[in-house]
Order: C-alpha cells, then sequence, then structure tokens
C-alpha cells in the first residue's frame, strides 16, 4: 500500500490506531524507565549524573535528529523514514536490554532516540499533510496530546511492573516487542502521504520555518510546557523516592495524577481553541506555568517534606503544559505546509534543545533534590514567551478558528 496514488482514507479511530504507537513509544523510551533508575545505576555502576545524563541525551538527540529525517521526509517519502526510524528504535531498545556499560548503555540511548525522531517526524508530517485543511486537524492534535499525557501516568507503573516481575533490562525488551507491532502494522498499512516531490534535496529549507515570528513563538512555548515535564520527570524520582521517601509504586501513582491532569486538561483546551484562538491559550498555559512555579517555592520554602506541596503545584504546571503543546504543533507549522516534514523537524529539533539544554543548565545550578529546578525553569521559559506573545493579537493570524 504505498502507491503515489493512494490518499488517507481510514476514520479517525483507525488513523489513531496506526499513528499513536509510534509516538506513545518514542515517550515512553523517556518514561518506563524511571522507577528504576537508581537500580540502574547501581546495576551498571555509573554515577546518578550518568543515567541523568541519559535523559538528556534522549531528549535533544529526539529533536536533533530531526534535522536529517526531515528534510529526508519531505524528499522520499514519510513512509520509508518511518519504517527505517521503527527498526532502528527496535534494535536500540534490544542492545539496552543487554548493556552491561555505561558508555554502551548511553550510545544505545543515542541510537534509540534517533529512531524515535525519524517516527515523530514520519507521524506529524503526515497528520500535516493530512489533516492540514480538514476540520479533524485540530481533533487529532489534541486526541495525540491527550494519549501522550497518559504515557508519563502509565509508563512508571508499567516500568514498575515489568521490573518487579523481570528485572529492568526486560523494559527494554518490551519496548522492542511493541515497537515490532507497530512497524509491522504500518508495513501493511501506512500509505504514503507526502505531496509529489520537487526539485532535488535541499537543506536549505531548515533555515525557511526560522525567518517565521509565529514559528518562533510557538517554539518557544512547546520548550516552555514540555521543558517543565522534562525538568519535573528529571528530579522527581529524587524528590518523592529520596527526599519524601515514597516506594517506586507510591511514586509512579502520584507521578501519573499529573498526566491525567493533562489529559482532561488537552480535551477541555481541543474545545476551546476554536472559540478563543491559540494566541489566547498559549497565554493562558504560561500563566499557569508562571502560577504553579510560585507555589513550588511557596511549597519548597514552607512544607518541604509534603507530597501535596510538591504535586499539588505541579496540576497546574500540568494544566500549562498541556495548553502549550495542544496549540504548539499548529501555530507553528501554519504557512508551511509545502515543507510539513522539514518544518516539523525543526520544530521539534529547536524545541528540543532548547528545553533539553536549558532544562539540564537549570538542574546542574540549582538545588539537587529539590523543586527548585522546575519553579525556575517554569518561571524563566514562561515569562520569556508571555512576553513574545504580547506581539501578537488575537484572531485568524493568530491560529483563531
Amino acid at each position: 500500500m504505498h502507491s503515489k496514488d493512494l490518499t488517507w482514507r481510514y476514520s479517525l479511530a483507525v488513523t489513531l490506531l496506526l499513528l499513536s504507537p509510534f509516538d506513545l513509544i518514542a515517550s515512553l523510551g523517556m518514561d518506563m524507565y524511571l522507577p528504576v533508575i537508581p537500580s540502574m545505576a547501581q546495576a551498571l555502576n555509573a554515577s546518578a549524573s550518568t543515567i541523568q545524563l541519559t535523559l538528556t541525551v534522549y531528549l535533544v538527540v529526539l529533536g536533533a535528529g530531526q534535522l536529517i529525517v526531515g528534510p529526508l521526509s519531505d524528499h522520499f517519502g514519510r513512509r520509508p523514514v518511518l519504517l527505517l526510524g521503527g527498526m532502528t528504535y527496535l534494535l536500540a531498545s534490544v542492545g539496552l536490554a543487554l548493556a552491561s556499560s555505561p558508555a554502551a548503555f548511553l550510545a544505545l540511548r543515542t541510537l534509540q532516540a534517533a529512531g524515535a525522531s525519524a517516527c515523530l517526524v514520519a507521524v506529524f508530517a503526515t497528520v500535516r499533510d493530512v489533516y492540514a485543511k480538514r476540520p479533524e486537524g485540530s481533533v487529532i492534535y489534541g486526541l495525540l496530546g491527550s494519549m501522550l499525557a497518559m504515557v508519563p501516568a502509565l509508563g512508571p507503573l508499567l516500568g514498575t511492573s515489568v521490573a518487579a516481575w523481570l528485572g529492568w533490562r526486560a523494559i527494554f525488551l518490551v519496548l522492542a516487542v511493541a515497537m515490532l507491532g507497530a512497524v509491522v502494522s504500518a508495513w501493511l498499512l501506512w500509505p504514503e502521504t507526502r505531496r509529489a516531490r520537487t526539485g532535488s534535496l535541499s537543506w536549505r529549507q531548515l533555515f525557511v520555518p526560522l525567518k517565521s515570528f509565529g514559528f518562533w513563538l510557538y517554539t518557544l512555548g512547546y520548550s516552555a510546557g514540555m521543558g517543565s515535564f522534562f525538568v519535573f520527570f528529571s528530579v522527581a524520582p529524587w524528590v518523592m523516592m529520596e527526599r519524601q521517601q515514597l516506594s517506586a509504586f507510591e511514586f509512579s501513582l502520584v507521578f501519573g495524577t499529573v498526566a491525567i491532569v493533562m489529559m482532561i486538561a488537552a480535551q477541555v483546551i481541543g474545545r476551546l481553541v476554536r472559540r478563543v484562538g491559540e494566541i489566547v491559550i498559549l497565554r493562558a498555559g504560561m500563566g499557569c506555568l508562571i502560577a504553579g512555579a510560585l507555589l513550588l517555592v511557596a511549597g519548597e520554602s514552607l512544607i518541604q517534606e509534603s507530597v501535596m506541596g510538591f504535586i499539588g503545584p505541579m496540576w497546574l504546571i500540568g494544566v500549562g503544559i498541556s495548553a502549550a503543546v495542544s496549540v504548539g504543533p499548529n501555530g507553528a507549522l501554519r504557512g508551511l505546509d509545502h515543507i510539513a516534514g522539514t518544518a516539523t523537524a525543526v520544530y521539534f529539533c529547536l524545541g528540543g534543545v532548547l528545553l533539553g539544554g536549558i532544562g539540564t543548565l537549570i538542574i546542574l545550578l540549582t538545588p539537587a533534590a529539590s523543586a527548585w529546578p522546575i519553579a525556575v525553569y517554569c518561571m524563566l521559559m514562561a515569562a520569556i514567551t508571555l512576553g513574545l506573545s504580547l506581539h501578537r493579537r488575537p484572531g485568524r493570524s493568530s491560529g483563531r478558528s
């Protein structure tokens, strides 16, 4: 089913069944092994900072790798990039299950992230190919966002269960098997959706999105939102399991409540965005990040040992994250449909590098095992995005339907 004449004729339900596994598995690569990080560090004879680096490397490569695969997907098509990326992820996951040294583990995490980045480019470029001019577009972004928000809730719980029964290495075998199922389904059912190729492969297209103020604004919003979550899941195991003495299972349950809030918020935002416009949602999201950060500061100062003092503000931050992620792709990629793969790549790459680099720097510069890294990141990035958004008026040009 890879004829150039074939169009995407699937229902919304079938579309989600085909697209969502690649996004979910890519996200599980970050979240699933969070509860067993301390035991992994001991088994690999690695320091906590080295294991932390595997999270950062995954996220940065997840974005940076798309600078290569984005233009390739515009030139060669979404389908081959998706299948090659899926197989790369699969093989790297098997290798991670067998790794015995920190260096090998880090190298394989890099390869796993490269495969995940190819899958993300192909998925979001396909969504843009198929739904850019259809009313279902905002719906599918919202649904994909809702499902992705559930991954942090289910991933750590699944990882804890797998590790308890089979050991932490089995987590990566589960990821490999899941990706195998997704790749087989795509091989059988995923048609090519890229527009007819024109001209030769050009890397200059990577600079085209950077000329758009809207692209920068919504990419910064995405970085503010997802970066807040990146810092959260980076420090949360140490705050809740080391300082507040939660078990791995208790940590997974509490951690998952933030994802549940994000899922509910994404569904509400999906209905609101067509009424008030993307720029209004973006500003509201940044406001939630700032308010949540202030509450985190209060909790860190007054009730440091309280789980609710830490997780309660994260619920408000979760609403802000959901708002930013829900409106980010449509806002950033508007007007770039002719290079959807490349624009998607630059969006995720720039966002990933910003949130990974700035987030890691803040983690290193602020007190360890505390809420300070999250609070500082939220306030800094949300304030920058909110300030820039004041130059964009609500209306059709800012994404109001």
